[in-house]
């Protein structure tokens, strides 16, 4: 079955960096778009990012670009987040997904996502 596993989160102070990392397994992950959705305290999930099967496509919420890169490696069959110069508003769960669909960064629907890392940025 499909399993995602997400990791690497913690407590960081503002300006500081996190990498996240997803296991996949259970389906064909090098043809799967995957992507990061989020869920702060209180609030629905949000759409952060994707990336495309091969890599070479991403794509981010406008909140996030130019601090938080997606990258994946189809061998490990592996989902990266390298989050940079993180703020407190940044602070959520965060889950990697599959099958998303979303109108702007309001998700929709999703097929899968694992059991989130929290993420929390605080002075």
């Amino acid at each position: 079955q499909v399993q995602l596993v997400e990791s690497g989160g913690g407590l960081v102070q503002p300006g500081e960096s996190l990498r996240l990392s997803c296991a996949a397994s259970g389906f064909s992950f090098s043809s799967t778009y995957m992507y990061w959705v989020r869920q702060a305290p209180g609030k629905g999930l949000e759409w952060v990012s994707e990336v495309s099967s091969s890599g070479e496509t991403t794509v981010y919420t406008e909140s996030v670009k130019g601090r938080f890169t997606i990258s994946r490696d189809n061998a490990k069959k592996t989902l990266y987040l390298q989050m940079d110069n993180l703020k407190p508003e940044d602070t959520a769960k965060y889950f990697c997904a599959t099958g998303v669909a979303r109108r702007g960064s309001t998700l929709l629907r999703y097929d899968y996502r694992g059991q989130g890392t929290q993420v929390t940025v605080s002075s």
